[in-house]
């Protein structure tokens, strides 16, 4: 298993100025809670699914199952 960041530079660089102005918060989520703190629970909870493969809600991050 490996994470990675998207290859789209493009939407790498929309999320993380959308992190920078909600405080490392996803900006894809409306709620400021810890659960949607990036890494966000959602993610790491498919993180630790071992047939997952696929990108973070907002799809900054990549899982690949190697």
């Amino acid at each position: 298993m490996s994470v990675r960041l998207n290859e789209d530079e493009s939407i790498v660089k929309a999320i993380r100025e959308g992190l920078a102005k909600k405080n490392g918060y996803c900006p894809c989520r409306l709620e400021k809670t810890p659960e949607n703190k990036c890494m966000c629970k959602e993610f790491r909870d498919q993180i630790a699914d071992p047939d997952f493969e696929g990108y973070c809600h907002c799809m900054l991050y990549y899982k690949t199952k190697d």
